[in-house]
């Protein structure tokens, strides 16, 4: 008998971490796609792989949407994710959208340490 594989979250993670690690974000953003159509419910750590491999392979403008789909969404972006959307867009050269990303983690850093 054959086991087939299971595709769930952390399945499509570890494909979309593979692709950004050997920096083919087509193929990331093809399996994002592939998840999104699916009944298989997106993390922030898909989403931070995904914005990963777009912002390696100098995609800036596809790692700026993706992140902006995550709000729409209500996926909760971290500090890893903010960190590559920021580098997406010094990459870009899109300065000023990067210093609305380290707002966002000055803020949130403020935040957590008043409590």
């Amino acid at each position: 008998a054959q086991a087939l594989l299971e595709l769930d979250t952390i399945t499509f993670n570890a494909a979309i971490s593979a692709c950004e690690k050997g920096r083919k974000w087509e193929k990331a953003l093809q399996c994002f796609n592939l998840m999104a159509r699916s009944t298989v419910q997106s993390s922030t750590i898909t989403c931070s792989a995904a914005i990963s491999a777009c912002e390696k392979g100098g995609a800036w403008e596809k790692a700026l949407h993706l992140f902006s789909m995550m709000a729409q969404t209500e996926i909760e972006s971290n500090a890893i994710t903010l960190d590559v959307a920021t580098s997406a867009c010094e990459k870009g050269g899109e300065w000023e959208k990067a210093l609305q990303f380290f707002g966002v983690m000055a803020q949130r850093s403020a935040i957590a340490l008043a409590r």
